[in-house]
C-alpha cells in the first residue's frame, strides 16, 4: 500500500496563515474531515483532491506526495 504525505498544514500556515477551522471552511469541508487529511489519517477522493488543488491554485502533486 502506498503511503500519501500531504503539505496541507504547511500551505495553511505559510501561505494562508489561517486556523484549521477557517481553512476547512475555505475548502468547504468539516473540520473533523480536514483534520484527518492534515494529520494523514485519511485522504480525500481523487476528485475531491483535484477540487482542493483548484481552490488553492496548486498542482495536486504540490499538496499530496507519495512517500
Amino acid at each position: 500500500m502506498v503511503k500519501i504525505k500531504n503539505n496541507l498544514k504547511e500551505i495553511r500556515m505559510r501561505i494562508y496563515m489561517m486556523s484549521a477551522t477557517d481553512f476547512s471552511k475555505l475548502l468547504g469541508e468539516k473540520l473533523s474531515t480536514y483534520s484527518k487529511w492534515e494529520n494523514g489519517d485519511s485522504t480525500p477522493t481523487l476528485t475531491r483532491a483535484y477540487e482542493i488543488a483548484k481552490i488553492l491554485n496548486k498542482k495536486i502533486t504540490e499538496i499530496w506526495l507519495e512517500e
